[in-house]
C-alpha cells in the first residue's frame, strides 16, 4: 500500500516537475536571448545558455529609445492605479459589511458580476468618454477606467467579515468615528490580504498593453509594455534581441514584487477560502 502511494506521489511530482519546466522555459529563453549576441540567436536558437555574455541588447535600448523616461510612466501609472483600487476596495468592502441597508446583498452580487464584463465590452464607452474629456496620451487615460476593481471588493468584504464586531463596538464607544474604524482598526487587522490584492493590481497595470495601445499615441507617455512595440516593428519585425531586453527589464519589477510578498499572496487566499 504504502509503495503504491508512493508511486502515485512520485508520479504527481513528475508532472508538476515537467509543468514547472514548460512554464518557466520561456522566461528563461527571454533572458537568455537578451544576453545573446545577435548572430547567437538565430543560429544557437534553442539553447538556453548564451555563450558569450552580452548586453549590446539593453545598452541599444536605453540608447536608441528613452527607457527611464518608459520605465517611470509605468511606474506612475500602476502605482496610482493600484492606489485607487486599493482605496475604492477598503471603502466599498467596508461598507458592505459594516452598514445594514436595503440591497447590500444585491449591490455585492453585482460588483462580483462586474468581474465577469469582458474587457473589450467597456473598451469603446471608456475611449470615447476620454477622447471627449480630452485626456488622451495622459496618465489618465489609464488610471481613470481602473479606479475600482471587483476582484478587491470581494476579497476585502471576506476578510473584513473575520474581525470581530466586539472589536468595532468597543471603538465605537470609545468615540471612534467610521472613517477612524475603518482606517485605524479594520484595514490594519487585513493588511497582509491588502499587500497581496496591492501586487497583482500593480502586476496587472504593469504588463497592460492593449487599452494603453489604445489611449496612448504619444511615445513620451509610452509605458514598457508599449515600448516593446518599438522593436517589433523595426527591421521587419526580426529585432528580437532589443525585444527580449526590453521584455526583461519589464518582468523585473511585477517578478521581484511577487517575490517579496508570495507567502501572504498564499496565506492571505487560503486563509481567505477557509474562513
Amino acid at each position: 500500500m504504502k509503495t503504491r502511494l508512493a508511486g502515485w506521489f512520485n508520479g504527481w511530482h513528475l508532472l508538476l516537475a515537467v509543468t514547472f519546466l514548460l512554464s518557466f522555459f520561456p522566461l528563461v529563453w527571454m533572458v537568455s536571448t537578451s544576453l545573446k549576441e545577435t548572430g547567437q540567436i538565430f543560429s544557437d536558437f534553442l539553447n538556453p545558455i548564451p555563450l558569450p555574455v552580452t548586453m549590446e541588447h539593453f545598452i541599444h535600448v536605453m540608447v536608441s529609445t528613452p527607457m527611464t523616461r518608459f520605465i517611470f510612466n509605468s511606474f506612475v501609472v500602476a502605482t496610482l492605479a493600484t492606489a485607487f483600487q486599493i482605496v475604492t476596495s477598503i471603502i466599498a468592502a467596508y461598507a458592505l459589511t459594516q452598514f445594514e441597508f436595503k440591497g447590500r446583498f444585491a449591490l455585492f452580487y453585482i460588483i462580483v458580476a462586474s468581474m465577469l464584463i469582458p474587457v473589450l465590452v467597456t473598451m469603446l464607452p471608456n475611449y470615447l468618454l476620454l477622447s471627449n474629456w480630452g485626456l488622451l496620451n495622459t496618465y489618465w487615460a489609464i488610471i481613470l477606467p481602473q479606479l475600482a476593481n471587483g476582484m478587491g471588493v470581494f476579497f476585502l468584504r471576506q476578510s473584513f467579515r473575520t474581525i470581530p464586531k466586539a472589536l468595532l463596538e468597543s471603538a465605537q464607544v470609545e468615540g471612534a468615528n467610521d472613517w477612524q474604524r475603518m482606517w485605524l482598526i479594520v484595514a490594519p487587522a487585513v493588511r497582509p490580504m491588502i499587500v497581496s490584492i496591492s501586487i497583482i493590481f500593480f502586476i496587472n497595470v504593469w504588463n497592460e498593453y492593449f487599452w494603453p495601445l489604445m489611449v496612448i499615441n504619444d511615445q513620451r507617455m509610452f509605458t514598457i509594455p508599449l515600448a516593446l512595440q518599438l522593436f517589433i516593428n523595426a527591421e521587419g519585425g526580426t529585432s528580437w534581441g532589443p525585444m527580449m531586453a526590453v521584455a526583461t527589464v519589464a518582468s523585473i519589477p511585477p517578478v521581484l514584487a511577487f517575490l517579496v510578498v508570495q507567502k501572504h499572496i498564499i496565506s492571505s487566499f487560503l486563509s481567505t477560502g477557509v474562513k
